[in-house]
């Protein structure tokens, strides 16, 4: 099988999102692409996350078609098309990137982010844009929260201390329990938030990606609740038949099978 172009793939597109393509290509939006975009992207994460070479091939030509179909839709009303969207990446990272194409001197990645972060800060001056401006508004909420601290703190807004982070979360735990004393649902919801955001702070300060930590957390609550199933599964009960302390029981062995 002859390997595809990049032109190739452009020119697919759009076909199908011509006369004579397909109903369901033409009748798509800038909006209804979104979830697809989104879901796309988790696809290529999930894949590097397994470690799954033949799934990844696959999903980076999912999330680089979702790239095409929106330049297509906007090189039909005549807004930019694909090669538009090229050009202005390369040409923003030649301009950020000085230390392989200018006369200023990295020595290593920390530097680098350093010389990007001011380079952005520039960019975002001269258009009269806040520092945290790039972070998408459509993030993940606890991914948000990193990006939004770690914006802030490369312009000198953060705790001096990790210690101090600690603090500020006994402060937050304390204002939720008084909120939850008082019962009132909004103020409960908003001291929620407040520790969250305090605990994306900490995973910052410790280098730690919150997402991916609690992605982590995610499977290793799904292993263990699934092991504890199939335990119950084998004795010809249903995991609901259990009280609470059968079920403890039965997550603690699933914990120290995974230590063994």
């Amino acid at each position: 099988m002859a390997r595809g172009s990049f032109d190739d793939l452009v020119r697919l597109m759009t076909r199908l999102r011509g006369p004579e393509g397909c109903p369901w290509d033409r009748e798509q939006s800038l909006s209804d692409l979104k979830p697809f975009v989104i879901e796309e992207a988790y696809e290529v994460v999930d894949a590097i996350d397994r470690d799954d070479r033949g799934s990844l091939l696959e999903e980076v030509g999912d999330l680089l078609l979702e790239a095409v179909f929106i330049a297509e839709i906007t090189r039909e009303e005549k807004s930019f098309d694909i090669y538009d969207s090229i050009t202005a990446i390369h040409d923003k990272l030649v301009r950020r990137h000085p230390h392989v194409f200018g006369d200023v001197e990295a020595g290593d990645a920390e530097q680098v982010l350093v010389n990007w972060e001011k380079l952005k800060n520039e960019e975002r001056k001269a258009e009269n844009k806040s520092v945290l401006a790039g972070v998408p508004q459509s993030l993940p909420a606890l991914l948000k929260a990193s990006r939004l601290t770690e914006k802030a703190a490369r312009v000198g807004f953060d705790w001096r201390r990790t210690e101090d982070v600690f603090d500020k979360i006994d402060e937050e735990l304390t204002e939720l329990r008084e909120a939850v004393e008082g019962g009132d649902t909004a103020s409960i919801a908003g001291e929620i938030g407040d520790l969250l955001f305090t605990i994306a702070n900490i995973a910052r300060k410790l280098e730690i990606n919150p997402e991916e930590a609690l992605q982590s957390t995610n499977r290793k609550f799904m292993r263990r609740f699934e092991s504890m199933e199939s335990a119950v599964r084998a004795t010809g009960r249903n995991l609901d038949e259990l009280n609470l302390e059968e079920m403890d029981r039965l997550w603690d062995d699933a914990k120290s099978a995974e230590r063994d």
